[in-house]
């Protein structure tokens, strides 16, 4: 039998979709603790999630310093002692922070999780924020911020959040190189006093879980209650105040290339259209293969690339169009994203098309949760998002049933021209 490899396999759209839920208990002193079994080699991931982050901080960087300088000295530890014993037994250590949390994240061989174990609980209960080491790695930061600053990237993408949500938002309030000197071992131990607590943290296990590891979780961080405060804090909320300005400009004069964002509030994660809108955004501008890319990078040949998507916060969500480009090609990128816009709004996308979406984002679904680490952050994305159980489901079901007629209607309703407000970062042509 020969291959005939002039005819291309069967397209199958999937059929079925499971993602395993976590095993779910409540150690003894109420913290919760997820388990997710799924691993063949010897080893594990353990996650802390702490309920404290950007939205939560008194002034600029307190959140992020507080998770990094875990790491510096602990009890007995100095920060080459933790670097030394992490190393010795193999592990690795992620320390990290977002909007509404901060993360600590260590890979470990089974054989030694409760001795790199023993380690992090030490680092999460007896932080020292050692002075000498806090210089150091604000300096460090400091540095790595005023380069990054000088990035029209970064400029448009600050700009765009704080026209969206005002200076004085926690999500348009950004740091400036004199807020690296105001970080003291005493503004992280504030901030650390309130949040770091077995009452306000939550633990995912992943990996080939073993009843010793669970015992090993409980032992160092389970058993009885650490930390001063113990109720969870309550996240205020923020009205945004947003510019009447449509177009803005950053002028850097020494810029090769501008960046381009272009931003407008849309829906939050919980709202019934989320899910579909997010095959409508991933059409217009979300893959390779997307109508922005195909129009602006294949034809025009203006950028390199160019995206959309919606970034979602807590109780907002916002559309965002991201590109650079040579400064004199700027303006037409701009021209035809708004008519990309148009055709979305008053032209059915083509049934081929429309499909060809859906397989990309069906197997980018599978891709994204095929591992028991993957799954770990699926869940962690459940959890600090606020969603339940069945958003993975939904989410296939959404992808699968969308129809042409919805795409054209959601278009119509979220790509508002005139709410879209247009940030430039760059020289002027």
């Amino acid at each position: 039998m020969t291959l005939d490899r002039t005819t291309p396999p069967a397209i199958r759209q999937l059929s079925e979709f499971s993602i395993s839920l976590p095993e779910r208990r409540v150690m003894k002193n109420g913290m919760p603790l997820n388990i997710i079994n799924a691993g063949t080699e010897d080893v594990v991931r353990f996650d802390l999630l702490i309920g404290g982050g950007q939205w939560h901080q008194e002034q600029p960087l307190q959140a992020m310093f507080t998770n990094r300088m875990l790491r510096e000295g602990a009890g007995s530890m100095t920060s080459a002692q933790i670097a030394e014993k992490l190393d010795y037994y193999g592990a690795w250590l992620e320390l990290s922070s977002s909007v509404n949390y901060g993360f600590i994240t260590l890979y470990s061989l089974n054989k030694y999780f409760s001795r790199t174990l023993s380690v992090i609980a030490e680092m999460v209960k007896t932080p020292l924020f050692p002075i000498k080491e806090l210089s150091v790695v604000a300096d460090t930061n400091k540095q790595q911020f005023l380069v990054n600053s000088t990035r029209v990237e970064m400029i448009a993408r600050k700009q765009l959040n704080r026209a969206l949500f005002g200076a004085e938002h926690p999500f348009g309030r950004y740091a400036v190189a004199e807020d690296y000197d105001r970080i003291t071992p005493e503004v992280l131990h504030d901030f650390y006093r309130k949040y770091y607590h077995s009452g306000n943290c939550s633990v995912y296990i992943s990996g080939k879980v073993t009843p010793d590891i669970i015992r090993s979780v409980e032992e160092n961080l389970g058993n009885e209650a650490w930390g001063e405060v113990k109720d969870k804090p309550v996240m205020q909320a923020v009205v945004p105040r947003t510019t009447s300005e449509k177009h803005l400009f950053v002028e850097r004069e020494d810029a090769l290339q501008s960046s381009l964002k272009m931003g407008s509030f849309v829906m939050e994660r919980h709202h019934p259209d989320f899910l579909k809108a997010r095959v409508m955004v991933t059409l217009f501008g979300g893959y390779f293969g997307s109508r922005l890319m195909s129009n602006i990078r294949e034809e025009k040949g203006y950028t390199y690339g160019i995206g959309a998507g919606i970034v979602s916060y807590p109780d907002s969500g916002i559309l965002i169009i991201s590109t650079e480009a040579a400064n004199e090609y700027i303006n037409p990128i701009i021209t035809e994203v708004y008519r990309e816009m148009d055709k979305l709004c008053n032209e059915p996308v083509p049934q081929e098309e429309l499909e060809m979406v859906k397989n990309y984002m069906l197997g980018d679904l599978c891709r994204s949760y095929e591992g028991p680490f993957s799954l770990s952050d699926a869940w962690i994305y459940i959890e600090t998002a606020g969603l339940d159980d069945k958003f993975f489901i939904r989410s296939l079901d959404a992808i699968r049933g969308i129809t042409r007629e919805e795409i054209q209607r959601l278009a119509q309703t979220y790509f508002c021209k005139e709410n879209l407000i247009e940030v430039v970062a760059g020289k002027k042509v």
